[in-house]
């Protein structure tokens, strides 16, 4: 009797198991205008052209206006998670929320590789 009984359970419990997961998590949409209140971040060292920062190493900074808006949010989320290294980077991301990455990525799409604005001029 166990036997005929044990599929039913397995079914009912495998339906429990998808029935609370989602099929697919919202994908963000970031925004460019709502990173003008968050770039202040970036543009110390991005929007300077030939930076180089000192610390740990003498590192070129690059300039990120018109990078691709999905690769720049990887990249914040990376530093994020500790698999990019640079310090500055991971603490800077550390602070940001997915949609923080997601608009700021958006921002610096929409810029120019030579003339990113800097919203606080």
């Amino acid at each position: 009797m166990k036997k005929l009984f044990a599929i039913p359970q397995l079914v009912l419990a495998a339906g429990f198991v998808f029935a609370g997961s989602p099929v697919q998590a919202d994908e963000i949409k970031g925004s460019a205008a709502a990173a003008n209140g968050k770039v202040w971040l970036c543009v110390g060292c991005h929007s300077i052209p030939e930076y180089r920062a000192d610390y740990p190493l003498v590192y070129k900074v690059p300039m990120i206006g018109g990078q691709n808006a999905a690769y720049l949010a990887s990249a914040l989320a990376a530093y994020k998670k500790g698999e990019r290294k640079h310090p500055t980077m991971r603490a800077i991301a550390g602070s940001l929320s997915d949609q923080d990455m997601a608009d700021l990525g958006e921002y610096y799409a929409a810029q120019t590789a030579t003339s990113p604005k800097n919203p606080l001029k």
